[in-house]
């Protein structure tokens, strides 16, 4: 997780020593949009601001969507696996979560971070979503897509649907999970996803689990650790979504929490 030097402990997170306040889930609300650079910003704003690692990168306020800090946010980049929180925002609006899913051989056809499921096999919606957004599992993800709209070709134009909606204008997805295909996104458009995936009362909670574990049709129990390991090493942290390809590279998109500020980090 080496994307960044200090900008997210000195100038983001500072006076951490004290643990937050439980934040409570925002109830959603109508789309306003987010994220939009500031009057005159370049492609690093502010000037001033500490050297990060990453190549693209952004910080906006949780609650009102401002800038406040931005790194060549509009470069189009793959993002792997933190495209989930799009996948997740679908599949929450869906609803029906405790309605079962027919896991069929092609869902299985995935890799390399797998939930293990099998040809045949029946879960809730809801605990497959559960372990895609905790453990970023494939299988998982390629089940709920195929279930939702019958195709990751289906599911994906969805999937562009709603990221215009949210103002996600500068982004192109062809599958559910991340892995390499001719997709791309820009740090702003992730934050704009973000944005409203950071105020779903379904996906929240389960982006703040550390570990999740999961029981399977067999009586097997599986615990799986969360991707997102800032969730261990300080209560400040809040959840979101983390993802790696070799065409992607590290891709990290934080939230946090402390003495009443809320914050994303893409």
């Amino acid at each position: 997780m080496r994307l960044f030097k200090t900008l997210p402990f000195v100038l983001l997170f500072a006076a951490c020593s004290t643990p937050p306040e439980p934040v409570p889930v925002r109830p959603a609300v109508p789309y306003q949009p987010v994220a939009v650079a500031p009057a005159g910003a370049g492609s690093i704003w502010p000037g001033n601001a500490p050297l990060i690692y990453a190549q693209s990168a952004i910080l906006i306020d949780a609650h009102n969507g401002r800038v406040l800090y931005q790194k060549n946010a509009d470069i189009q980049r793959p993002v792997a696996s933190t495209q989930k929180l799009l996948t997740g925002l679908m599949i929450a609006r869906a609803g029906n979560l405790d309605q079962m899913v027919h896991i069929q051989s092609s869902d299985t056809r995935v890799e390399p971070t797998n939930l293990g499921v099998r040809a045949g096999e029946r879960f809730p919606r809801r605990h497959l979503l559960e372990v895609m957004m905790v453990k970023s599992c494939n299988d998982a993800a390629a089940a709920l897509a195929r279930d939702h709209s019958g195709s990751d070709f289906a599911f994906a134009q969805e999937m562009n649907e709603l990221a215009r909606q949210l103002g996600a204008n500068h982004s192109h997805f062809v599958n559910p999970h991340g892995l390499p295909a001719a997709q791309y996104s820009t740090a702003r458009d992730m934050a704009r996803i973000s944005h409203r995936a950071y105020r779903s009362q379904i996906l929240r909670p389960m982006m703040l689990k550390p570990s999740v574990t999961f029981s399977f049709n067999n009586g097997r129990v599986r615990r799986l650790e969360a991707t997102n390991e800032l969730l261990r090493r300080s209560p400040i942290f809040t959840g979101m979504k983390t993802g790696y390809t070799h065409a992607a590279g590290r891709c990290f998109i934080a939230s946090a929490s402390n003495g009443g500020r809320e914050l994303i980090f893409v």
